[in-house]
């Protein structure tokens, strides 16, 4: 009964662990690995520091990185329009708050990564650690 009782609670224990819902899959996107590290002093990274500033990072992930100031810690997405095939207009720009795709127009919250028209896909997030003024991003 002991024993019974002790994998019980240890089934209860492997099931409660949870992801944080953290899913990053996209049919159009491929996976890529990276590790990213910015350091906020720099010039180029220095809007980081203030509220609702965003800042895009080329060369990382499918097409390069958006990390963003959310207010209350930093959120960083692939540049790539999450409901297009890769193309030459599949690369995201900053307007504001949002990123758009410039191949159907369509907007993105940079706070939440959900489309403003409620297209399928969000935008592929990225994993960001904060240590002082360096951030890390990674997949």
């Amino acid at each position: 009964m002991k024993k019974i009782l002790l994998l019980s609670f240890i089934s209860i224990l492997f099931l409660g662990c949870s992801d944080s819902n953290f899913n990053n899959k996209n049919p159009y996107l491929p996976n890529y690995s990276f590790t990213i590290d910015i350091n906020m002093n720099l010039p180029a990274y220095s809007d980081l520091k203030f509220v609702s500033n965003a800042v895009y990072i080329p060369g990382e992930g499918a097409r390069g990185i958006i990390v963003f100031n959310s207010g209350n810690g930093y959120n960083a997405f692939d540049a790539a329009c999450p409901n297009q095939v890769l193309s030459s207009c599949s690369t995201m720009t900053i307007k504001g708050i949002n990123a758009v795709c410039p191949c159907d127009n369509e907007e993105y919250s940079l706070f939440t990564g959900l489309s403003q028209g409620g297209s399928q896909y969000p935008m592929k997030q990225y994993r960001v650690e904060v240590n002082g003024t360096n951030l890390r991003v990674y997949n």
